[in-house]
């Protein structure tokens, strides 16, 4: 260890200056203070004074120390217990477990299937606050959330877990679920012989009687492996089908899954990704043998809203600590916020944060209104794989610019950027890579080129007369049946996930808010942050993203 420092040098030493012109810490802040897409979903979904509270909860000291504890402490898997025995437990940081807590009692993982719970809209507004805070732990209740639409094709099951699922107690405990106050559910679908391409599962389920299987094999990405049963495909005599694999067997010994490793991973340290071998593991059949895929893709629409809103989260999450940089910074006697070219830059994320919130939320109405509505069933079914596509896509290199902003001090652990950055790239990738969404948008067209026509319709309506939106209608339908469809895939899925964007601002923000975007992202193809034409709108943006 270097000697101390002699008088003469400490006298020489800025210690005591070692707070000028720095920010003051990022805490103690309300989330939902100066977002004006936040804003207009709650004023829509009528839980404007709920969501002030649950943002100023979440944006406390406290909290934000437990999202960086939960990143800072990953899980632990012991494979036995201490006499020996397999238990293949996973062991978390007790912020993972406060943070679970908290988001379960706010029903993130049940909310839409109460009787009078919340609607999409509500909830997604609520997850993309608690994404901001920490978005590891957001995917167990992402997937408990979504089970019960998968479940349906079980009734009898339904029936039995949705009281359990609907509870808003957290119970973190190695135990049956059936002694438990409340439960997660997690997820295995991918193998190494194939990934995406689950037809090519290998793992395979024998009937032992009734509903009742016996599956033998592997899964190479196992979601959330510490949660008490999982929705899995296997090949049974009739083909890919879906089960439900319990943690326990219904005599109370542990089930036959051996959990092999933890990933990992690049980022969504606070949540366990694993690999898992099944030893003729139990499990009830889910739907008819041969409709795994038809089954389980009925949760998959859900848990990519969660995909988009929570990416959105993030992206909120980088432009406000940005934003909070550079309003307290001073460089060459201005406020960083006051340089032109910062505040071009600044004003461009803005446009960018606003305008994915916009669509992510826009797209959870229309989850709200299906049921009712034939348009806003269309909608669902049509926008969710490209809202998905361009809402994850875009934010890493939206975290990116937004660490940029704060410079060196934006690129090293004690800022939050490295570690929401890390994060961004999971949503793009899990439960359907870029591919894979821009693909699904040609199934939907080639099975029900209706929806796709009443979609295009009603966006064309919405955004009439702004800058590139006739003409981008045209294009998306151009690529849709071009005989190189599928090479013009994502072409397609980036047009009409632009065009929706531009239709969502128009019913939320100001006329202005909406030109710009289309000027920038439909007109004429976007540039890098602040390279954009954006300077007529620039304070105007820069007031809507951020606390007076």
């Amino acid at each position: 260890m270097d000697a101390a420092p002699t008088a003469a040098v400490r006298d020489v030493w800025p210690s005591d200056d070692v707070d000028a012109n720095q920010p003051p810490p990022y805490a103690d802040v309300n989330l939902a203070a100066g977002d004006a897409a936040l804003a207009a979903c709650a004023t829509r979904a009528g839980i404007g004074r709920e969501i002030a509270e649950f943002a100023s909860h979440w944006g406390g000291s406290d909290q934000l120390a437990l999202g960086r504890l939960a990143n800072a402490h990953p899980p632990e898997l012991h494979a036995l217990d201490p006499s020996g025995r397999r238990c293949d437990m996973v062991e978390f940081h007790p912020a993972y477990h406060a943070l679970m807590a908290q988001s379960m009692a706010a029903g993130l993982h049940c909310s839409t299937w109460e009787a009078r719970g919340d609607g999409h809209a509500a909830r997604a507004a609520r997850l993309y606050l608690v994404s901001q805070v920490e978005a590891g732990h957001v995917c167990p209740l992402t997937m408990t959330h979504a089970a019960p639409a998968c479940l349906a094709a079980a009734p009898d099951l339904l029936r039995d877990f949705l009281p359990r699922i609907r509870s808003r107690n957290y119970d973190g405990r190695f135990l049956p679920f059936w002694e438990k106050a409340g439960i997660t559910l997690g997820m295995g679908m991918t193998e190494r012989p194939g990934g995406t391409d689950v037809r090519t599962n290998t793992s395979k389920a024998v009937p032992v009687g009734g509903e009742e299987y016996e599956i033998t094999g592997q899964k190479w990405f196992f979601s959330a492996p510490m949660s008490d049963a999982f929705l899995v495909l296997a090949q049974a005599p009739g083909g890919l089908t879906a089960f439900l694999l319990p943690r326990f067997r219904p005599d109370g010994a542990v089930n036959g899954l051996r959990l092999v490793r933890l990933k990992h991973k690049l980022g969504n340290a606070s949540n366990a990704s694993s690999e898992v071998e099944f030893a003729r593991a139990f499990a009830w059949r889910v739907g008819e043998e041969g409709r795994g895929i038809p089954t389980i893709i009925e949760m998959v629409q859900l848990t990519r809203l969660d995909c988009a809103s929570s990416s959105a989260g993030l992206m909120r999450a980088g432009l406000a600590r940005a934003l909070h940089h550079a309003a307290h910074r001073t460089v060459f006697q201005r406020k960083l916020v006051d340089q032109p070219a910062m505040a071009m830059v600044l004003a461009d994320l803005a446009l960018e944060a606003e305008a994915a919130a916009a669509l992510a939320f826009r797209l959870a109405t229309s989850f709200d209104q299906a049921a009712t509505s034939p348009e806003e069933a269309a909608r669902a079914r049509v926008l969710t794989p490209v809202v998905k596509f361009a809402v994850c896509k875009s934010a890493p290199a939206f975290i990116a610019e937004a660490m940029e902003v704060l410079g060196g001090n934006g690129y090293v652990e004690e800022s939050a950027l490295p570690r929401l950055y890390r994060e961004a790239p999971v949503n793009a990738i899990w439960e359907g890579s870029g591919n894979v969404m821009a693909l699904d948008l040609l199934r939907v067209a080639a099975r029900e080129p209706h929806a796709v026509e009443t979609v295009l319709a009603a966006l064309k309506a919405q955004t009439e007369g702004l800058p590139g939106a006739a003409a981008t209608v045209d294009h998306i339908l151009a690529a849709l049946h071009a005989p190189e469809r599928e090479a013009l895939a994502r072409r397609a899925a980036d047009r009409l996930a632009t065009l929706a964007a531009v239709a969502a601002l128009a019913e939320s923000a100001p006329l202005e808010v909406a030109e710009a975007f289309a000027a920038t992202r439909l007109a004429v193809g976007r540039g890098p942050f602040g390279a954009n034409a954006v300077e007529n709108v620039r304070d105007l943006l820069l007031s809507r993203a951020r606390a007076a």
